[in-house]
């Protein structure tokens, strides 16, 4: 994850508010773009933040820069989205202006965004403890070893994934951010574990292989697993289905949240 940052993820065209104008002007903003909080700015510096909780009892012709937040939080381009993760969340603010050395505003990152990075994230203890699952389950002794595998070989075993997930894996995969599968290899047999999006959103941009983790077992067992895939009748990649216009549920979650918060 170190390797993601704010800048990768962040969106460039930010709505923001002037400093000169008054609260009714925020209002109406309000109403044209359904946010809830813009950045307040001067020509080009951020200079405060306004949120639809700073303008309760506020006179329609209250000057903005009167009730905005001057208290400003904000996130470097460069910064790691783990540690605006880490901002977002212990501050409790739902986004952060992302500013150069000046204070010109760059854009702006939500914890939606956030959220969006770490979905599917592998890390190295949610490799090893599927291969403890592994172990205790068919009594087996795994093998990871790091590769490519061939797409058009892995057996999924997710019956859906989200059209709105695969633009965003598409995006990493062209800017090489992203992560390893996690797949399993038996005698015959390649199992997706997990990375289905990316796999998918390769497939789509023409990728014949992809980067894994790659746990091997000697046994020729039927995992769980499979018995799931040949329930939900998953051969290939081709047998997922597609939800469009469908939010990831944790980002769905997150922008209730956001607009109920």
């Amino acid at each position: 994850m170190d390797k993601k940052k704010v800048k990768d993820y962040m969106t460039y065209d930010v709505i923001t508010v002037d400093a000169e104008g008054t609260a009714k002007d925020v209002i109406e903003t309000i109403k044209k773009t359904q946010h809830d909080g813009f950045p307040v700015v001067d020509g080009k510096i951020v200079v405060g933040y306004i949120s639809a909780r700073d303008l309760l009892f506020c006179h329609p012709t209250t000057p903005t820069n009167r009730i905005m937040s001057r208290h400003l939080i904000v996130a470097d381009p460069e910064m790691s989205i783990n540690d605006a993760a880490r901002v977002i969340f212990r501050s409790g603010i739902h986004k952060l202006p992302v500013v150069n050395e000046q204070n010109v505003l760059l854009g702006i990152i939500s914890n939606a965004d956030v959220i969006r990075s770490q979905i599917e994230h592998v890390s190295p203890e949610k490799v090893f403890k599927f291969m403890e699952t592994l172990k205790k389950l068919h009594g087996v002794e795994p093998r990871l070893k790091r590769g490519c595998v061939a797409i058009k070989e892995l057996l999924p075993t997710q019956a859906k994934i989200y059209e709105d997930e695969l633009e965003g894996r598409m995006y990493e995969i062209k800017k090489g951010l992203a992560e390893p599968l996690i797949v399993v290899k038996r005698p015959g047999r390649f199992i997706l574990v997990d990375g289905h999006h990316r796999t998918v959103a390769a497939k789509r941009l023409g990728f014949k292989m992809l980067d894994a983790y790659i746990i091997e077992i000697d046994e020729d067992i039927e995992l769980g697993m499979e018995k799931t895939a040949k329930a939900l009748n998953l051969r290939t990649l081709d047998d997922i289905k597609v939800l469009d216009y469908a939010r990831h549920p944790l980002v769905a979650l997150t922008h209730r949240l956001v607009r109920h918060g």
